[in-house]
């Protein structure tokens, strides 16, 4: 049987990945985009958008096309994604690798307040600052609609759908983002205190110097656990060694 890799795609190292197994000769690659963002970027290989129906649909997918290995490179917090992949792996014998940029970590100066949740960042808002850069993407904001008193800079890639909070200025745009760019930003809309998720990598964390050089605190939402028994890679280097592919990038 050919090599054939899914991938569930979504972030920067999912499409690196795309690339470098799609070089590969004789292995067939497919990715797989939930379709949450309107203008994915560009991937290499072959791409499906849309859900699969669960772990049994998952499972029934990788059974028809011959797949050979599982990648799960979706976003850290993709939790059903992850469980989902994990019980498809279980039951059909396909090899599984999990791919999580590594977290991002406080350093001197930082005033970070970490929470489980997005509960609990709603929680803890109102006592640190009233107006707020929640970068915590677009899904989830229903969390904070009920903090009526505070005002909220959100940015995210696609509208955002309601309930909002009542005084939300609404900002589209996709990262990469550059710390003079985001610290013009905080100081434009008079930030006093950023929420997000621990997402990792450089492409949205020059907000995290921006706040450092500021002074402002940070609440960081914490990722949710991996399914028992599931580790992670931390690169694309290393998902090639564990699928036998060497670690050329």
């Amino acid at each position: 049987m050919s090599p054939h890799v899914l991938i569930l795609g979504g972030t920067a190292e999912a499409r690196v990945l795309a690339t470098v197994l799609s070089a590969r000769a004789g292995v067939r690659v497919t990715t797989s985009l939930a379709g949450r963002v309107a203008r994915p970027g560009a991937v290499d290989g072959e791409v499906r958008v849309g859900g699969f129906g669960g772990a049994e649909g998952l499972a029934g997918w990788l059974r028809r096309e011959g797949v050979t290995a599982l990648v799960d490179a979706t976003h850290p917090f993709a939790e059903s994604i992850t469980a989902n992949a994990a019980r498809a792996a279980a039951a059909t014998g396909v090899p599984v690798v999990v791919l999580r940029r590594p977290g991002w970590r406080p350093g001197p100066g930082d005033r970070w307040h970490p929470v489980p949740s997005l509960d609990a960042a709603a929680d803890l808002l109102p006592g640190l600052g009233r107006r707020v850069f929640l970068t915590t993407g677009r899904l989830g904001l229903a969390t904070f609609a009920h903090l009526a008193e505070l005002h909220f800079l959100v940015r995210s890639v696609d509208p955002p759908e309601p309930p909002l909070p009542p005084d939300t200025h609404v900002l589209l745009a996709r990262g990469p983002f550059t710390v003079p760019g985001e610290t013009a930003l905080l100081r434009e809309h008079r930030v006093d205190v950023l929420v997000t998720k621990d997402s990792g990598g450089a492409a949205t964390a020059a907000k995290l110097t921006a706040a450092r050089d500021l002074g402002l605190p940070v609440v960081v939402v914490g990722r949710p656990p991996l399914p028992d028994g599931v580790t992670a890679v931390p690169d694309v280097r290393s998902v090639l060694e564990r699928l036998g592919y060497g670690a050329e990038v």
